[in-house]
């Protein structure tokens, strides 16, 4: 079988990363396709990697990245002009008022936010750069992880070039008035989200994120853990309850945050002291490595579910995680064998200080979580559930 994985990339990544490389952006497709796969952000090439073990010939595509799509482009005969493209996107320029206002209306508002032009959507170019290498790859089954870039108007498009089967992979709600019946299946991390597809009548299961061993042989050792507490990620309008504990979290212990803080946030905030910038792929895993306790909260919209990436990344990494509760957490990790838990601002504090002053305890939980991730949240064992749900579409 032939899987195309197709994938978007943050702005704030890429511009990291040819940033670091002057010279990239203008490499052929194969090097800076070979350049992304080698920072080991986002999921990298575990998928395609993972599709190949079982037998399968696999590829990815990030379609929001114009440096390697312009290149694809130009290595097979179709114009491009760069200056079509318009960097950035307009969402950054909402002040932080109407940001907090519309999250919860985010659903509902994403059709129109789309049309107006201040929701992620691929160029006309560049969806034709997208139809033209499926057209050349011809895939047997398509797994879209990113339904904002790919919308559903495409994928009818990709449906209507012999696609067979295609999957959907989204970590939200879905927005409405979507068809989302034009996929075959959806999969999310959350069972909420789940749900919600299965209510709208669409095929839906559970997909977890994951970690891939991969990783652990492609880093080299740290010195020592000179981290007390770190939170690694993104602190934005959509994280409220993620702020509130980290500045709790700040204001007692000495924190550092790597990632962005958004320019709403007061110049009070103790997390101005603790941010350390943006860090990604080997570098993101490298803080981790460093860090005796990690911190984890859920963006608001996950509810009472857990599932986000930082429970797989910290632990497949070998660091100790200190995570929020959530109802389904013990169907993914034994707290406190394999993570130790916090329900509170205060709770997470008093774990904080009992685990730095316990390094047995610490590091045995810390141990035991990796083997946990290792053993059961690999992306091996995620390709092999994802190619058992198409095997059932298939029937």
């Amino acid at each position: 079988m032939r899987v195309l994985i197709l994938n978007g990339d943050y702005p704030r990544f890429l511009k990291w990363l040819y940033g670091r490389e002057p010279d990239l952006a203008t490499a052929s497709y194969a090097d800076q396709m070979a350049a992304r796969n080698a920072s080991l952000f986002g999921v990298a090439d575990f998928y395609s990697s993972n599709f190949r073990a079982q037998g399968h010939e696999a590829a990815e595509i990030h379609v929001n990245n114009v440096s390697l799509q312009s290149a694809w482009a130009r290595e097979h005969g179709m114009a491009f002009d760069m200056s079509q493209e318009v960097a950035g996107s307009r969402k950054d320029r909402l002040p932080g008022w109407l940001q907090r206002s519309v999250a919860p209306l985010k659903p509902m508002l994403r059709p129109l936010a789309r049309t107006v032009g201040l929701s992620p959507r691929l160029s006309e170019q560049l969806q034709q750069i997208l139809v033209a290498q499926i057209e050349e790859f011809r895939p047997d089954l398509i797994l879209n992880q990113d339904v904002f870039y790919v919308t559903t108007k495409l994928i009818e498009r990709f449906r209507g070039m012999g696609v067979s089967t295609i999957l959907g992979q989204v970590g939200i709600e879905p927005s409405r008035g979507e068809n989302w019946g034009v996929y075959d299946l959806m999969l999310s991390q959350l069972p909420r989200v789940v749900r919600a597809f299965r209510a709208a009548g669409v095929a839906a299961e559970v997909s977890h994120l994951a970690f891939e061993p991969v990783i652990l042989d492609r880093l080299r050792p740290v010195a020592e853990q000179d981290v007390d507490v770190s939170f690694v990620g993104s602190v934005s309008e959509d994280h409220r309850e993620r702020i509130a504990l980290l500045e709790f979290i700040a204001d007692r212990f000495d924190l550092k945050l790597w990632g962005n803080i958004p320019s709403s946030l007061p110049a009070s905030s103790p997390l101005w002291r603790c941010f350390q910038g943006e860090v990604w792929g080997t570098e993101m895993y490298q803080v981790l490595r460093r860090s005796r306790i990690t911190l984890n909260s859920h963006i608001d919209i996950a509810g009472e579910e857990a599932g986000n990436m930082r429970l797989f990344e910290a632990t497949g990494i070998g660091t100790f995680l200190l995570t929020d509760y959530k109802r389904n957490l013990n169907t993914l990790f034994e707290a406190p064998r394999d993570v130790e838990v916090w329900r509170t601002p205060e709770d997470c504090a008093a774990s904080i200080e009992r685990y730095l002053g316990d390094d047995r305890a610490r590091l045995a939980i810390a141990a035991t979580g990796q083997q946990t991730t290792l053993s059961r949240h690999n992306f091996n064992l995620r390709v092999r559930e994802i190619l058992d749900y198409v095997e059932r579409v298939k029937r």
